[in-house]
C-alpha cells in the first residue's frame, strides 16, 4: 500500500494506525511522498481521535526508523535524559558529564531554543568554538573517549519528525499529545539508547503549565518509550519559579560550572536526582552520586568535551576569561519590600527574548551576554537593599524594558515554592 488516504481515513473514523500504516505516513513524509494537505489531514485526524498507546508506538518507531538510528558498541549502557522545558534549566551540562564520570555513555542530541524556553545548544554556543554540528565519527569518537558529547542533531536523524513538525505548527495541531510523544521520542531514540529519562516541566514556566496535563504527557512518553523498547521513567518537575538563578545563554554557562564545582541549589538537587534514575534504569547503582559530583570528577569530564567539541580547554579554570559579558548590568528594584509570593515564570522567558537573548523564529541570531542573574526565589524577601535580580544588557533602553517585565512578573505574598519533584511515573 502506498496510498496514503485510506491510513488517514482510518484514524479520522476511529479505527487507530497500526504499524504499516505508521511506516507509510512516516516513510512519506520523509521522502515527500505524503502531501503537505495529507500531512495536515494526517495531523488533525490523530488530534481529534488519537491513535492509543499501540498507535503511539507504532507512530513513534515509524518516525524514528524514517531516518538514522544510532547503534553502539560501548563498554557501559548508552543514556540520555530530555527536558520538555523550561527557564534557568541547564541540567543537561551538569547531568551529562556527570553520569559519564559514572561510566555511563551520554551520546546526547539536544535542540535550540524557540519561544520562551532556552535551548541547550544555544547555551553550549556561548563558549567560544564549541562546535554543536559534529559529523557523526566525531561524534562516536567523543563519545567514546570522553564518555558524553551534546551535539545538534543531524539531517537524517528522524526527518519525517522534522516535516511533521512544521505542518503541526501550520495546521493547528501543536497539542496533540500523541504527536507530541512521537515528535520527542523518534529524536531521542534514534540515539540508540538503552536507557531514558524524561524531566517534564509543569508550573507557570512550563509549556504545560497545568499538573494533569503535564502527567498526561509524562504518562504517554514512558507508556510509549517502553513499548518502543527504550526502559523509561518520568519526572514531573516544578516550574512555577526559574530552576536555577539565571536565565541567558552565558550566564547559565557560569551557573552551570558553579553547580559542578558543588554549589547548592535546586540546579544541583534535580541533577542528582535525576542522574540517579538514569544509573537505576541503566542497572547501575546511584550511591556516592553526590560525592562523584563533589570530588570534582564530573567537572573534569565537562572540560574534556568542550575541550573535544572545540571549546577552550581552561574554560572551567577561567569562565570569565571566556564568556562574554554585557556591557550593561543593573539590578532590578523591587517596586515594595516583602516576601515574593508567585512568579510569572514565562514572562521572565519573555524578558530574556527581549533583551536578544532568544529567537522567536528559528534563523534569528541570539546575543549570548545578556539576560538576568541572582533572581529572586519564591519565599525570599525582597525590598530596597534586595532587588528582584540583575539585568545584563546590550543598552539602557533594553534594560529598562527588561526591569520593567520582571517587575511586573514578581507579585510579593504569602507563597511558598512547592516541591522541586511533584511526581514519578515509573518505567
Amino acid at each position: 500500500m502506498t496510498d496514503p488516504r485510506p491510513v488517514i481515513s482510518a484514524i479520522r473514523d476511529g479505527r487507530g494506525l497500526d504499524g504499516p500504516g505508521a511506516a507509510l505516513i512516516a516513510q512519506g513524509l520523509a521522502d515527500g511522498s505524503v502531501s503537505d494537505a495529507q500531512a495536515g489531514a494526517f495531523a488533525m485526524a490523530v488530534l481529534t481521535k488519537g491513535v492509543g498507546p499501540a498507535g503511539r508506538v507504532a507512530l513513534t518507531r515509524a518516525m524514528r526508523d524514517s531516518g538514522h538510528v544510532l547503534q553502539w558498541d560501548l563498554s557501559g549502557p548508552v543514556v540520555d535524559k530530555h527536558s520538555t522545558g523550561g527557564i534557568g534549566d541547564t541540567v543537561s551540562l551538569v547531568l551529562a558529564p556527570l553520569l559519564a564520570a559514572r561510566g555511563v555513555f551520554v551520546p546526547m542530541i539536544s535542540g535550540r531554543g524557540l519561544g520562551h524556553t532556552g535551548g541547550t545548544l544555544d547555551k553550549l554556543e556561548a563558549i567560544p568554538g564549541y562546535l554543536c554540528d559534529q559529523p557523526e565519527d566525531d561524534f562516536r569518537r567523543i563519545v567514546r573517549t570522553v564518555g558524553c558529547a551534546i551535539v545538534a542533531a543531524t539531517g537524517d536523524v528522524a526527518p519525517a519528525d522534522r516535516r511533521l513538525y512544521a505542518i503541526r505548527d501550520e495546521s493547528g495541531t501543536v497539542e496533540s499529545i500523541d504527536l507530541i510523544t512521537a515528535s520527542i521520542l523518534s529524536k531521542k531514540l534514534a540515539a540508540g539508547l538503552d536507557a531514558l529519562v524524561l524531566d517534564v516541566k509543569a508550573g507557570s514556566g512550563a509549556i504545560l503549565k497545568k499538573a494533569d496535563s503535564a502527567g498526561r504527557l509524562a504518562q504517554a512518553l514512558v507508556e510509549t518509550a517502553n513499548g518502543a523498547g527504550c526502559r523509561t521513567s518520568a519526572f514531573i518537575t516544578d516550574m512555577d519559579q526559574p530552576l536555577a538563578r539565571s536565565a541567558g545563554n552565558a550566564l547559565e554557562i557560569h551557573e552551570a560550572i558553579r553547580a559542578l564545582r558543588g554549589e547548592a541549589g535546586a540546579l544541583r538537587d534535580l541533577t542528582l536526582a535525576l542522574a540517579a534514575e538514569c544509573l537505576t534504569l541503566a542497572g547501575r547503582s546511584a550511591d556516592g552520586l553526590a560525592d562523584t559530583l563533589d570530588s570534582g570528577a564530573a567537572a573534569e569530564v565537562f572540560g574534556r568535551m568542550v575541550a573535544a567539541q572545540g571549546g577552550p580547554r581552561d574554560l572551567l579554570d577561567r569562565p570569565e576569561a571566556h564568556l562574554a559579558r554585557a556591557p550593561l548590568i543593573l539590578p532590578i528594584p523591587a517596586p515594595d519590600a516583602g516576601r515574593v509570593g508567585r512568579i510569572d515564570v514565562t514572562a521572565l522567558g519573555h524578558a530574556v527574548l527581549a533583551l536578544g537573548g532568544g529567537r522567536v523564529r528559528a534563523a534569528e541570531a541570539i546575543d549570548h551576554r545578556v539576560g538576568l542573574d541572582r533572581l529572586a526565589k519564591l519565599g525570599e524577601e525582597v525590598g530596597p537593599d534586595r532587588p528582584l535580580g540583575m539585568v545584563h544588557a546590550a543598552d539602557d533602553t533594553a534594560a529598562q524594558v527588561a526591569i520593567a517585565a520582571v517587575q511586573a512578573a514578581y507579585v510579593l505574598g504569602d507563597g511558598q515554592p512547592g516541591p522541586l519533584i511533584r511526581d514519578r511515573i515509573g518505567a
